[in-house]
């Protein structure tokens, strides 16, 4: 492939969550495009497994969408150089008031890679301990929910959770069941 070369990268709005950039690429037949990025922080979600087999999510609100959604507990990272796994952790105990003694990485994704950057490591949790009380934001709503991770998967089958991020943990962990 031939090379593809950024002649320069300006901001276009800085946001909270997110900064927008619009660049300026050089494409192989000489030609000049603008191409938008995304540039956010990164993020940590948590397949959170109880001792009964369970898998605990979160229903909350999302604007993007204007409805509730069904997710992992998830959050972005408080700085790009806070280790993923302490912010999944930390998720997982302001948003369902739980830790786990073992945390492992199942695997990372890149949530939307024609335009952003957002990447997500997600973790499995297990031998979880009922820590006391969601820790939740001011302007956050999240309801805790328990499934059977068979009933989870058909609902990703059957387009009832359409997050991302919780289909790849859901689906990652499913497979990992199988085969251990």
């Amino acid at each position: 492939m031939e090379e593809i070369k950024r002649l320069s990268r300006d901001l276009v709005a800085k946001g909270a969550i997110i900064d927008y950039y619009r660049d300026t690429m050089q494409i192989p037949n000489g030609n000049i495009a603008k191409w938008d990025l995304i540039d956010h922080k990164g993020a940590a979600a948590m397949v959170a497994v109880r001792e009964d087999g369970k898998l605990i999510l979160v229903r909350q609100y999302r604007n993007a969408l204007e409805r509730e959604t069904l997710e992992l507990p998830a959050g972005g990272l408080n700085g790009r150089d806070e280790p993923t796994d302490v912010a999944a952790i930390r998720e997982l105990k302001e948003e369902t008031g739980y830790i786990a003694d073992k945390v492992r990485l199942l695997t990372s994704i890149y949530t939307t890679v024609a335009f952003c950057n957002e990447k997500i490591d997600i973790y499995l949790a297990e031998n979880l301990k009922k820590h006391g009380k969601q820790q939740l934001d001011e302007d956050e709503y999240v309801g805790v929910e328990v499934y059977d991770p068979d009933e989870l998967v058909e609902m990703i089958y059957s387009g009832r959770i359409q997050d991302s991020k919780t289909i790849c943990g859901i689906m990652m962990y499913a497979y990992m069941r199988k085969i251990e």
